[in-house]
């Protein structure tokens, strides 16, 4: 019989939820590795207003979306089993004039996602603990995404967590830039990627990728002191003749407990269509990603398996003897009238980790969010 009275019982999940955030950051080590489904779980869903809002009056470039339309990523996530993240992203676009290509409009991206905490003993309950918000702007030369100049219009993007218990309220800034897709596609180049499986290197040659890459990139640290600042290099590289996404390395620098650790993550994004997609919009993202492969060596029996395969089967096959992120992204998208091009795409997020930690899997959270435009164009 449960003998906590009815009044004491919310206060003690509270107590739980402040005295676990409010454990100092040094008693933190690293999480012990997940194996698990849905990790990475949730909801989101894109109404590209850029692509049904468009300029009227001529003065832009023909087809431009008009001035003000923005696309909204409203969504809902669980990260880690323990965090979600809730809200939304806006994105505009930089527009040009029609006749001197003049900049009428400057691009960015709007953060506001509300970040509660769940109870580990009983998931159902949470508790609101602060903001991911702020502003991205475009570099006007570049194109590139700017995670730090939203300080200069007095909207920094940022994590600010609020005081909970005993745990200090803080705020801590994202920075660095990011190059998404190119506008000029005339100069991309080919590209080989390789990867091990088991004692056996296989490799494809892909003619056209564009790269997407982080530029000394920072991850505010939160909601929990357990998630460090974190620092984030590479790049994940876009194949427009198949949709997939890949990469020789993307690399995450963070401390915990003193101690620096760098994560390297490797592998694909393949893009696979449902055969009646024209029809029902559907089609899946399947990740395919490996953390620290060169020092997680496949499994020897893996490659046995794949002697016959093609040598593009064997790099893609998932091998879930190595820490690992797999699963997929659902896609139900609504086409424009008799195009291919999404105005709305609703989207299911079940990705699973293989041995990974809380911390990595946060990390590549982050990182997604960040680059949440480039990842749904078409």
């Amino acid at each position: 019989m449960n003998r906590t009275p009815w009044r004491i019982a919310p206060f003690l999940v509270a107590l739980v939820l402040m005295m676990t955030l409010a454990i100092p950051s040094r008693v933190f080590a690293q999480s012990e590795p997940l194996t698990e489904d849905d990790v990475i779980s949730g909801t989101m869903n894109i109404d590209f207003k850029t692509r049904t809002d468009l300029d009227t009056s001529g003065d832009l470039k023909k087809d431009s979306p008009a001035i003000g339309a923005q696309d909204t990523y409203q969504f809902q996530m669980n990260v880690a089993k323990t965090t979600e993240y809730s809200g939304k992203i806006l994105r505009q676009p930089k527009l040009f004039s029609s006749v001197l290509g003049r900049v009428k409009q400057q691009g960015n991206m709007q953060f506001d996602i509300n970040i509660a905490v769940l109870n580990p003993r009983d998931l159902k309950q949470k508790r609101n603990v602060g903001k991911w918000v702020g502003t991205v702007p475009t570099d006007p030369n570049t194109g590139k995404y700017d995670l730090a100049g939203g300080a200069a219009q007095q909207s920094p993007l940022r994590i600010a967590i609020d005081q909970v218990g005993k745990a200090s309220a803080f705020t801590d800034p994202f920075g660095g830039k990011i190059q998404g897709k190119a506008e000029k596609k005339e100069s991309l180049a080919g590209a080989t990627y390789k990867r091990l499986i088991g004692d056996k290197t296989v490799e494809i040659t892909v003619k056209k990728v564009d790269p997407m890459t982080f530029e000394n990139v920072e991850l505010a640290k939160g909601p929990a002191e357990i998630y460090p600042h974190t620092m984030v290099t590479g790049r994940l590289d876009y194949d427009y003749e198949t949709g997939n996404w890949l990469t020789d390395g993307i690399h995450f620098k963070y401390n915990m407990d003193g101690k620096d650790i760098e994560d390297v993550v490797t592998g694909t994004i393949k893009w696979i269509e449902d055969p009646d997609r024209q029809t029902n919009g559907k089609g899946h993202y399947e990740f395919n990603l490996r953390f620290n492969e060169d020092k997680n060596k496949p499994a020897q029996s893996e490659a046995a398996a794949f002697d016959k395969a093609s040598a593009e089967d064997a790099f893609f096959a998932v091998d879930n003897t190595v820490p690992s992120l797999t699963g997929k992204i659902e896609y139900v998208d609504t086409f424009s009238g008799g195009t291919t091009t999404p105005i709305n795409s609703k989207i299911t997020y079940h990705l699973g980790a293989n041995k990974l930690t809380k911390q990595q899997i946060t990390n590549f959270f982050k990182m997604w969010m960040l680059v949440v435009g480039p990842t749904n164009d078409e």
